[in-house]
């Protein structure tokens, strides 16, 4: 029996690149922000490392990786077919055992809430949560959950414990984003659930782009602040936010520098921050809060 190899093609697959462009002056700049996920495939004179372990006409797919990152730092994310074509392209030319390189991306959109503040579109939940008691008495949980927001500045984490185990930097200046879940519970007297669900998102939105950051606990505390301020009408909520880390790309080797612009979108691990916020009087919340 003969065999023979057939097509194959190899790369890098979803590479999370988010880029960052201040328009205007440092300390009154408006931001934009491209969210990319971006999968490479190269395939060419590729025989060699399939049949014998040669690995002289490969591309790691690290250096890929690598190079949309390069690319997005010196010129830019536009239209994301441009980008795409400026990646095939730098591939095929740049590379002879590369005959041909596909490039797929996905892009995320996000909202403007703020010169510097996003929420991103599409793949928010609202929830609620009902129990009653053959008493009579009843408890109402509204909620949501993935309202996605980012603020690409204002947001900063320092001054914490430093052991032998500690290699995290301190930074004055981070992206902070995350993927809010929340809960609160109505006091009952009120019917008007539509509108309170707009007050609180409201509120969490504005308390998240308004507060300057010393750390993702800060902010927790602050959105769960203004919810009950604006709406007398609920006594309680329950906030869990994890911190979707944006770490900046390191383009040194590649003689470029980075100015929190471009970033790198981690997956996980990741930090988890979760706490309530309720009024002095609030009573048990009972078997739906839970």
């Amino acid at each position: 029996m003969s065999v023979k190899l057939g097509p194959n093609r190899y790369g890098k697959a979803e590479i999370r690149l988010v880029r960052v462009v201040r328009d205007g002056p440092v300390d009154d700049a408006v931001h934009h922000v491209k969210d990319l996920n971006v999968s490479t495939s190269l395939s060419g004179d590729m025989d060699a490392v399939h049949l014998t372990g040669d690995n002289a006409a490969v591309l790691p797919t690290d250096t890929q990786k690598n190079t949309a990152y390069a690319l997005a730092r010196e010129h830019g994310v536009g239209q994301i077919e441009e980008f795409a074509l400026l990646l095939a392209r730098h591939f095929v030319e740049s590379q002879p055992t590369v005959h041909h390189a596909r490039v797929e991306i996905d892009e995320y959109a996000w909202r403007r809430e703020g010169p510097h503040s996003f929420v991103r579109e599409g793949g928010e939940v609202r929830t609620c949560a009902v129990h009653h008691d053959r008493d009579g008495r009843s408890t109402v949980v509204s909620g949501l959950k993935d309202l996605v927001l980012m603020n690409t500045t204002g947001s900063e984490f320092h001054g914490y414990i430093v052991d032998e185990y500690t290699t995290l930097q301190p930074t004055t200046d981070r992206i902070l984003a995350t993927a809010v879940a929340a809960r609160w519970r109505h006091t009952g007297d009120t019917t008007a659930y539509g509108k309170s669900y707009e007050q609180v998102r409201g509120s969490l939105l504005d308390a998240f782009a308004g507060t300057h950051s010393l750390s993702l606990q800060q902010t927790l505390y602050a959105m769960g602040e203004r919810a009950l301020t604006a709406c007398p009408e609920i006594c309680e909520i329950r906030l869990s936010m994890p911190n979707k880390h944006h770490f900046p790309v390191d383009l040194s080797p590649f003689g470029l520098d980075n100015q929190n612009e471009v970033f790198f979108a981690a997956d996980r691990p990741y930090g988890l921050i979760e706490g309530s916020v309720l009024r002095e009087d609030a009573s048990d919340a009972g078997f739906a809060w839970e």
